[in-house]
């Protein structure tokens, strides 16, 4: 798998084990986040990639549409300008009643987990057409299914990254690139250290980093499909089975459903 690929969220968690796959699989890889302690860490695990030129870190704050520019100049220029594959990972979470989280913290959570997915595809789009067979890939989620109760705004966020894939899917196919959103239930990851909802009480913490990491190697690996197919990838048992039924399930059933899940 000889590509260039920019991942964001990179210093831990999904990111950092998309990094590492990506890695073993021979890409040339861009690892950005604004931890730069992760990211220093991170390079010193891979000190022979990063000699060898075949990972470049660096800062980048994703609601930063001015340092996106600036990355993407820096990391495509060895290789002439071409960005074959964009990860959009970054992404926080926060859990709780609506009304109990303050709104500058959802206000943060919108910025990043769609303003950064925003500026990663507008940003990234010159690049991306210079590519071969280029492909996007977004972090979506299982809470785009059905809004998630004490999950509120974050769910939110991945209807917008869901519709933003769906709607660039039909804008860009005349441009050869591919988009795909993967969809994970929880992952086991910092982002829900402490978390307690009704639906993990319910549903459980299944996934590992590593899970959803070779998620996202398999769907850059993926043949492509007419018509859509293979857009949205369920990671996981659960998520496949959700996303499969959720497309035969009215919408009554669905809340249903999620009020089950969140009352335990």
């Amino acid at each position: 798998m000889d590509r260039s690929v920019l991942v964001t969220g990179a210093a831990a968690g999904i990111g950092r084990a998309t990094v590492e796959r990506l890695l073993a699989a021979g890409c040339r890889v861009g690892a950005y986040d604004v931890d730069t302690a992760g990211l220093a860490t991170l390079a010193d695990d891979q000190a022979d990639a990063v000699a060898d030129g075949r990972l470049v870190t660096g800062r980048l704050d994703v609601t930063d549409a001015t340092a996106w520019g600036e990355r993407l100049a820096e990391f495509t220029a060895p290789v002439g300008g071409v960005l074959d594959v964009l990860v959009n990972n970054a992404g926080i979470l926060s859990s709780g009643r609506f009304e109990e989280i303050p709104l500058a913290r959802q206000r943060l959570m919108v910025d990043i987990n769609v303003g950064g997915v925003l500026n990663g595809c507008h940003a990234a789009h010159p690049y991306l057409v210079a590519a071969p067979n280029p492909q996007v890939v977004n972090l979506c989620s299982a809470s785009a299914i059905y809004g998630q109760a004490e999950l509120a705004t974050y769910s939110a966020t991945k209807f917008a990254v869901r519709g933003l894939t769906e709607a660039l899917d039909l804008e860009w196919a005349d441009q050869g690139i591919r988009l795909t959103a993967l969809w994970p239930l929880f992952v086991d990851t910092g982002m829900v250290v402490g978390m307690d909802t009704g639906t993990t009480r319910s549903l459980g913490v299944r996934l590992t980093a590593v899970d959803v990491a070779d998620a996202v190697l398999e769907a850059i690996d993926a043949p492509r499909r007419r018509l859509g197919r293979g857009l949205h990838r369920g990671v996981g048992r659960q998520a496949r089975a959700m996303l499969s039924a959720s497309s035969l399930t009215p919408a009554w059933a669905l809340r249903a459903v999620n009020a089950r899940y969140a009352s335990h």
